[in-house]
């Protein structure tokens, strides 16, 4: 079994300022997808699904084709859309803001049928990452309830251009997610130590604090569970009164863990993470990817054209 890659691609990027998820930072011209992609690859995976919108989609099918991968991984698109909706809801008056990342993830119900890793379109994860989800992928075929998180640790995360937002974790003894609690406005300050923002009052975090980078691994049950729950969200009093409600991936797992459906074991991972969270990130992107590059991580040209 080859598990499936489901990259999170429908978000425009409105810090970023442009269609980051196409922006080219290697030096031929490859965007931190085909890094993603390329390192998804030697650790075994065999499919990849793209999450996009139709605005777009000409123009993303058009770069990403099975063919830009030498056909060494099959390739799929979905949808994402504000009217992706279960039958019985619309979308609310007013609502322009699309539905978040575990809506996203639902769009591949009906092409993904084995375990596979969600990841963000703009987020450089590193390979450590992907060889140990899909190690934990290949060990729960078959099973119901038995997924998993690649967690980073906070310092390896942080922009030095602006705050971000990061989903603190909480670990048990057996090494599983016990809690995620989404911190907004994390930066590190001129005295060197981290903090993160709540209703305008500082609070200091430990920067080897284990971290979500929204790399997750999943068995194709976790569709169901989503299904169910996407409607109590649709149905909550908090869509009603609040136009940008999110149905993020962090609240599916809390229910999950809370009712005991399933776990999520913590895979830990040292690597540095980097994205482009803001324009002022690119450089420095784009100097990190030749260092691996320079290291033999990566050849120049990463699909040999």
């Amino acid at each position: 079994m080859k598990p499936t890659l489901l990259v999170l691609a429908a978000g425009m990027g409105s810090r970023y300022g442009s269609l980051k998820q196409m922006d080219g930072l290697g030096p031929s011209g490859e965007a931190i997808i085909d890094y993603s992609i390329y390192d998804a690859i030697q650790a075994g995976f065999g499919k990849v699904v793209f999450v996009i919108r139709h605005s777009f989609a000409e123009a993303f099918q058009k770069i990403y084709s099975k063919e830009r991968f030498g056909g060494k991984v099959e390739v799929e698109f979905v949808y994402q859309e504000l009217d992706c909706l279960p039958e019985g809801f619309s979308v609310p008056e007013g609502r322009e803001k699309p539905w978040g990342t575990n809506h996203a993830v639902m769009m591949a119900k009906d092409v993904i049928h084995e375990p596979f890793a969600v990841i963000n379109s703009d987020d450089f994860y590193g390979r450590e990452g992907f060889i140990a989800v899909a190690d934990f992928l290949r060990s729960v075929e078959g099973l119901r309830g038995r997924y998993s998180l690649v967690g980073y640790f906070l310092k390896n995360t942080l922009s030095e251009f602006g705050s971000v937002s990061r989903g603190v974790c909480g670990i048990d003894d057996n090494g599983c997610l016990s809690t995620v609690t989404e911190r907004t406005s994390i930066q590190r300050k001129e005295d060197g130590k981290v903090y993160y923002n709540e209703k305008g009052v500082e609070h200091e975090v430990s920067e080897d604090s284990v971290v979500s980078m929204n790399f997750w691994g999943f068995t194709p049950d976790y569709f169901g569970w989503s299904e169910d729950l996407f409607k109590t969200f649709l149905a909550s009093e908090d869509v009603k009164v609040n136009p940008k409600a999110e149905f993020f991936i962090p609240y599916v797992a809390d229910v999950l863990i809370k009712r005991n459906d399933a776990t999520f074991k913590v895979l830990n991972c040292d690597a540095k993470w980097f994205g482009v969270t803001y324009k002022e990130d690119r450089p420095f992107v784009v100097s990190k990817i030749n260092e691996l590059i320079d290291k033999g991580v990566y050849p120049r040209n990463l699909w040999g054209k």
